[in-house]
């Protein structure tokens, strides 16, 4: 399923970054790299200027803050269902927040009130206007001045931020507003905000909350299926009580898992796959595979997640070998890619898988060109470190 439906395998890779993305449901974009990584990974010759196209001309794939208050590239067509659910769960909580801080932090008396005029200060100075930075947008709206402190100023988590941006996503994640074009390179976010009206041309009109959430899951389903409840409470960012709903409301049929547990897949899918041969795999930071079930046993030996993962469960590029993680890939400072096997790695992995592996990161080194991607969240095996 996971070579098939991820288009993971050479016999089934897909045509184009929409195709790519509908194969996962949504791509991860925390990263700015990672949607272009990750149609790289499932197409078999997709320029960097298709994937810009579908994001910035074409805008049939739309950057969006949903699922436990994570950016994904969204197909256009399932906006509404994240805004009237996942999306609208963020915003809420991101306004309550707000509103707290805003108060704590002496931006205003009043956070709500505060909140209120910010948010129209915004709207009205994009409105008939090109899309503009988040620091112009401070420089300009007064509205937007204050800031926050997390943490303790004298321990090295601790910080001093300024309040706009968590405004502008509010925003963004109640369809407001989002981001234009980038003005950093593909590797580079530099975004730009505009009305969301104005980027699609029309406006979007949000499902209720439980049919938001019920085609979310009939997606996830026919993307990640057989997965659990768990899986899928994660994977939301969600309650229980909402999963088990939108299992209900798409007529999910309950399937055996191996080690005894259940899971869930969709109406006529419960049949077993038939076999395919070997494929190897090399997916970036955040890949909507690797992050998209919260049980990764069948994938990931538990042993090696120190190895692949931070501490707040943020994956690092990952290199698969038949449906297994096996390793990791970084670049060398040409840009030229590499395969960083697990301890142990070439005891799991044969001759064979490592000569498909080679294989894939001559195929990225190819596509990348010399450009070195930097990521945020490089786990300790992209680094070379070794646990004690």
């Amino acid at each position: 399923r996971l070579a098939r439906r991820h288009a993971l395998h050479p016999d089934h890779r897909v045509d184009g970054p929409v195709a790519a993305t509908r194969a996962l449901t949504v791509l991860h974009a925390t990263e700015q790299a990672t949607p272009y990584l990750s149609v790289h990974a499932r197409t078999t010759s997709t320029p960097l200027g298709d994937v810009d196209a579908a994001l910035f001309q074409e805008r049939s794939l739309v950057k969006h803050p949903a699922m436990r208050r994570t950016i994904f590239a969204f197909p256009r067509d399932l906006l509404p269902a994240a805004l009237g659910s996942a999306s609208a769960r963020v915003a809420a909580e991101e306004g309550r927040r707000l509103v707290r801080d805003a108060e704590h932090h002496g931006i205003a008396d009043d956070g709500a009130v505060w909140l209120e005029a910010a948010a129209r200060a915004v709207l009205d100075r994009l409105a008939g206007s090109p899309p503009l930075t988040a620091r112009q947008l401070r420089e300009e709206l007064p509205e937007l001045a204050g800031t926050t402190t997390t943490g303790n100023l004298d321990k090295r988590w601790g910080r001093t931020a300024p309040v706009a941006p968590r405004v502008l996503t509010m925003l963004w994640a109640e369809g407001r507003i989002t981001r234009g074009p980038n003005a950093g390179s593909w590797r580079v976010s530099r975004p730009t905000w505009t009305l969301m009206t104005d980027w699609l041309g029309a406006p979007l009109d949000p499902t209720s909350t439980e049919e938001g959430y019920a085609e979310l899951v009939r997606r996830w389903l026919g993307s990640f299926g057989p997965g659990t409840e768990d899986d899928l409470v994660w994977w939301l960012g969600s309650t229980k009580t909402a999963v088990r709903a939108a299992l209900a409301d798409v007529g999910a049929v309950r399937v055996a898992l191996d080690g005894g547990a259940h899971g869930w897949v969709l109406p006529g899918d419960d049949e077993e796959e038939g076999p395919v041969g070997p494929w190897a795999a090399l997916l970036p930071t955040l890949d909507a595979t690797t992050m998209g079930w919260r049980g990764r046993d069948f994938y990931l030996d538990p042993r090696d997640v120190p190895y692949l993962f931070d501490t707040n469960g943020n994956a690092g590029n990952t290199a698969w070998w038949d449906g297994r993680i096996a390793g990791a890939w970084a670049q060398d400072p040409d840009g030229t890619v590499r395969v960083v096997l697990l301890p142990g790695g070439e005891e799991r992995v044969p001759p064979e898988g490592r000569e498909a592996l080679d294989r894939e990161a001559a195929r990225l080194s190819a596509w990348l060109d010399g450009e070195v991607v930097t990521n945020v969240y490089a786990s300790r095996l992209m680094r070379g470190e070794r646990l004690p």
